[in-house]
């Protein structure tokens, strides 16, 4: 056989193999997805679900490193799509696409836990609200303060964020809150804010705000119905530690 026939056929066959060999991420992508389908999240480990959305970001490379990488960073599936963008971004293959994958799901979290508190009265469905401030709130980085806005039947009007601070304090001044909530036409509030640390103990200084708030509301007919700390190991009521 001529030697440039032998050297077509080699060059045929070996380009055949490549073709059929597939990188063995693949298949694992696969294997992960039945599992997530006959099982749903819980039969997953956290960086196991996390490759999931990496899959979509990264489609040509195996994620498991990554999402192994960024559970250890941050702590946890919720962590992670809860973190500061920046911080994501330090790393390693961290890059536009996984940032934008993790903010899309921490934005559609959020808009399914809204939107139970949206079709029935906030108090009448608790969980939900708690569920949805946790969501909102409870890994970021600073304090914010959010507050709920009510009508008279104590449906969601209005879910604004009244500041942001540092680590441990944000400044929330009494007037302005009770001028937003005239503003918009608010029989009560629900106020709520994070603690960073983790720890959602109440401090004196939230006791403080919290009073000063009542009395501002009492002047004005606006009644604050609970006091809530979400942090990422759970929350505390105020209305059920009786400080309200």
């Amino acid at each position: 056989m001529p030697r440039d026939l032998r050297s077509s056929r080699s060059q045929n066959i070996v380009g055949t193999a490549r073709q059929i060999e597939k990188p063995h991420h693949l298949g694992h992508r696969e294997r992960l997805r039945q599992r997530f389908r006959q099982g749903g999240a819980d039969a997953l480990p956290d960086y196991e679900l996390l490759e999931l959305l990496l899959f979509r970001a990264l489609p040509r490379q195996d994620v498991k490193p990554l999402a192994k990488a960024l559970i250890a960073r941050f702590g946890s599936f919720a962590e992670v799509v809860a973190a500061n963008p920046e911080r994501l971004k330090e790393v390693p293959g961290v890059g536009e696409a996984v940032v934008t994958e993790l903010l899309i799901t921490h934005a559609a979290a959020q808009r399914v836990t809204k939107g139970e508190i949206n079709r029935r009265t906030l108090l009448a469905s608790w969980n939900a609200v708690i569920d949805y401030c946790r969501a909102a709130m409870a890994f970021a980085e600073r304090e914010q303060f959010r507050i709920l806005f009510l009508d008279k039947k104590n449906g969601l009007i209005a879910d604004e964020v009244q500041g942001e601070g540092t680590v441990d304090h944000t400044p929330v001044y009494p007037r302005e809150v009770m001028k937003r909530a005239l503003e918009l036409s608010a029989s009560a509030i629900i106020l709520v804010h994070n603690h960073p640390s983790g720890d959602t103990t109440p401090s004196i200084a939230d006791i403080d705000m919290t009073r000063k708030l009542i009395e501002a509301g009492d002047r004005l007919a606006i009644k604050v119905h609970d006091h809530i700390i979400v942090g990422r190991n759970g929350h505390a009521s105020f209305r059920s530690l009786k400080l309200i």
